[in-house]
């Protein structure tokens, strides 16, 4: 017994002391189904938080009303969501919703400054703004800049370096009429202009990211093809090449290891862009699923991805470094944006302490030994939650009695939001 206890206490001192960032949930935005024929929403926009450790996956919030969702970002222990009409502004940690603010066609977000920069377009409706500014800890309006001073159509992505935010202007919800713009807005004069025009080829940018002192966008042209485009910070170089004859997916394409990978609408091969080079490098072994959301996961470089039929369901892949499948789980209906909140597990010398789990195996009773812990949590091998105790500061004593022999996972919360994750098994 004493030798278990003393191989815990190692291999959880040996881990704090090794380990750096790691994924502690990954924030899954569920867009849900609006029936536009009868005006009707049948699936509410939902959050998920998936918990990599314990591969466990639930439902964190409904946001009732909202016909559709179209962008999260995580900053610092908060989260933003970007839903139909509104900005809504969540606990990173208890999932609690912490302000909203009214924003009809609010598209994407960005962080900079201490601001939170939206993009605005929605079908057949015309705005008098299409890019607003807001005050990152309340919501409130700073900005709303005005077709005359702003972007004259409807804007999609944003990318941001330093204080200047590039805002993709695509005006792709009036058909026949798609633009192919990168405009600049400067946050320190909170003035907009200097855009970029991508070309004929250029046209709709969908995605847009930044890598190298150089954005990357997707452009889906005029609906019949689509096309990658290259832009220097200051604009100096522009260059578009032609990908495919068809569309990608709405969404369907991101930035993994230096290259664009992305997907043809209704195709099932996923295909990889090199960046450097500018051209094609063929498909990816591994894929054949029909796709909705793409995104690389920092720490590991995991590849999430999800797949929907738009209107009873939703799947989410998580792929490893060789393309083979690691898990996967049911989600919300069209799980359309994926953000990684990523922390840093401190050493044991800047935790101020020895955690200690014992006895393990556990018969009745198990010990936790840490200071500045808040909660311990377990669940059984599939993410069930079991048990849960908030735990004072110091020594702490958890009573498993009722629970089946087998396996379980105790995730212990710290009062800086850190959450150590151990094994535990149960006589």
């Amino acid at each position: 017994m004493m030798k278990s206890m003393f191989l815990t206490v190692f291999t959880v001192m040996l881990t704090l002391a090794n380990a750096q960032n790691y994924v502690h949930q990954a924030i899954i935005v569920n867009e849900g189904y609006y029936d536009f024929t009868n005006a009707q929403i049948v699936e509410p926009v939902s959050i998920g938080s998936y918990d990599p450790s314990t591969q466990s996956y639930s439902t964190v919030n409904t946001l009732n009303g909202m016909r559709f969702a179209s962008d999260a970002i995580i900053v610092g222990d908060v989260y933003y969501v970007a839903a139909d009409q509104k900005i809504f502004k969540f606990d990173l940690n208890t999932h609690a919703q912490l302000t909203a603010v009214d924003c009809p066609g609010v598209r994407n977000l960005a962080f900079a400054d201490n601001k939170i920069i939206a993009t605005r377009g929605e079908y057949l409706i015309t705005f008098d703004s299409y890019l607003h500014v807001y005050n990152a800890s309340d919501l409130s309006l700073i900005h709303a800049f005005s077709t005359t001073e702003g972007p004259q159509w409807a804007t999609q992505n944003l990318v941001v370096d330093g204080s200047t935010v590039y805002v993709a202007v695509n005006n792709a919800y009036e058909f026949g009429n798609e633009k192919g713009l990168i405009g600049k807005l400067d946050l320190n004069t909170m003035t907009y202009g200097n855009e970029i025009d991508l070309g004929v080829d250029g046209k709709n940018p969908d995605n847009m990211v930044i890598d190298g002192g150089y954005i990357y966008t997707v452009n889906n042209k005029d609906w019949s093809g689509s096309s990658v485009s290259k832009v220097a910070l200051d604009g100096s170089l522009t260059s578009t090449v032609n990908i495919a004859t068809a569309s990608t997916g709405c969404g369907t394409s991101a930035l993994r290891d230096g290259k664009i990978v992305y997907q043809i609408s209704m195709e099932t091969t996923l295909n990889e862009f090199d960046v450097a080079v500018m051209n094609n490098v063929g498909p990816v072994s591994g894929f054949n699923l029909i796709y909705y959301e793409l995104a690389q996961d920092p720490v590991d470089g995991y590849l999430y991805t999800s797949e929907t039929d738009y209107s009873s369901y939703g799947n989410v892949y998580i792929y490893g470094n060789t393309n083979t499948v690691l898990h996967n789980f049911a989600a919300g209906v069209s799980p359309g944006t994926i953000v990684f909140d990523v922390r840093s597990l401190s050493s044991v010398e800047e935790m101020g302490s020895v955690v200690e789990i014992y006895p393990n195996p556990v018969a009745t009773q198990i010990n936790i030994s840490a200071h500045g812990a808040v909660k311990a949590r377990i669940t059984d091998l599939s993410g069930k939650l079991v048990h849960s105790s908030d735990m004072a500061d110091g020594n702490n004593t958890l009573c498993l009695e009722g629970l089946q022999t087998g396996s379980y996972m105790c995730s212990i919360e710290f009062q800086n939001g850190k959450v150590l994750t151990r094994k535990i098994n149960k006589l």
